[in-house]
């Protein structure tokens, strides 16, 4: 009697033990405290579909894409709750079938941005994208990451992407950030040409020959195959600068700063209807033309802008401007209109 009691006991010793064990084993506290089952915690790499003629892509250790990260913030990307009464998302501004832009606004799309250091307009936020996903969310959206937290499916969401169902500002930035470099805008004919998987036509060529020389002098901004240097220029626009106009001059305080705008890619760029930092022109035929005849001299003008020869612009002819136009064209790449991978889930 006293064996079998002994026995009973010890059973019970292990089976508690094991439990335990298990435990440990299958459970682990997030970062306020609660419990989570660790066991679906298994995010997937995530491979950034990168075209062969593009830089490689630089991305921080600290925020390494996974499956569940890029599909979390694609859900946030088009989610209101982002916004503290619900009243707009990323998607309300950058419309995937307009290339992530809107129609007759100069909204700056949403494509390739895993290869900008400066943003906005005014290059008010530098850095990394975590940085100016860091502004939209705190700044743009004043997002009440209580919602999230409080939401039927959130946290379970954060849980299966950072393995802690705990939300807060930098998790939701950092899900944003995977999400948005995964909008990679690489295949238009010109990318093709560059490929040698597709020629351009004489026109084309013969654009392209004017984009890419000192006759055009176009390339030296929008530089080649991202179609922009992420730089901030003062391209002649104004003379005299007051309020917005500014641009940079307003967060660096310099007076050489002062009309400086980020260059914006030129990728489907005669998709749109509305260029420059002000939308002052809606147009191609306007913005070639101030190229070529109505740059404003400034003390802050690019020396770009002013190169000997170019004193009066450019100097186009309008067959010039033709097959100008014609390789522009060239430049449009649809099939970020229509991919899936980036639409709303």
């Amino acid at each position: 009697m006293v064996k079998m009691y002994l026995v009973i006991k010890l059973r019970s010793f292990f089976v508690f033990s094991g439990v335990f064990t298990l435990n440990i084993l299958f459970y682990g506290c997030n970062d306020n405290g609660s419990t989570n089952l660790a066991v679906h915690y298994s995010p997937t790499p995530y491979s950034y579909d990168v075209p062969t003629h593009f830089p490689q892509m630089i991305l921080p250790v600290s925020n390494s894409p996974t499956f569940e990260g890029v599909a979390l913030g694609r859900k946030l990307y088009y989610d209101s709750i982002l916004h503290p009464w619900n009243l707009k998302s990323c998607s309300s501004c950058h419309f995937q079938e307009f290339g992530f832009s809107t129609p007759g606004v100069n909204v700056l799309p949403h494509v390739n941005l895993a290869y900008n250091s400066k943003f906005l307009w005014n290059g008010r936020i530098s850095n990394s994208l975590e940085d100016a996903m860091r502004f939209e969310v705190r700044e743009f959206f004043g997002t009440d990451v209580s919602k999230l937290q409080n939401s039927a499916v959130y946290p379970s969401l954060f849980f299966k992407a950072f393995g802690s169902s705990y939300i807060n500002h930098e998790r939701i930035e950092m899900a944003l950030a995977q999400f948005l470099r995964s909008i990679v805008s690489g295949n238009s004919k010109f990318d093709r040409f560059l490929r040698h998987e597709e020629n351009l036509s004489l026109s084309e060529m013969m654009g392209f020959t004017i984009f890419n020389s000192e006759k055009g002098d176009c390339f030296h901004c929008h530089s080649l195959p991202l179609m922009t240097d992420g730089q901030l220029h003062n391209i002649g626009l104004d003379s005299v600068f007051v309020g917005s106009d500014l641009g940079f001059f307003l967060s660096s305080g310099n007076p050489a700063d002062k009309g400086k705008f980020k260059t914006p890619s030129l990728r489907n760029v005669l998709t749109r209807s509305s260029f420059m930092h002000d939308g002052r022109f809606s147009t191609i035929d306007e913005v070639i033309n101030h190229y070529n005849n109505d740059v404003k001299l400034s003390n802050s003008l690019d020396p770009i802008m002013t190169k000997p020869g170019k004193e009066f612009g450019l100097g186009l002819t309008p067959f010039e401007i033709h097959n100008l136009k014609a390789f522009l064209n060239t430049l449009t790449d649809t099939t970020i209109f229509t991919n899936p991978l980036f639409g709303k889930p």
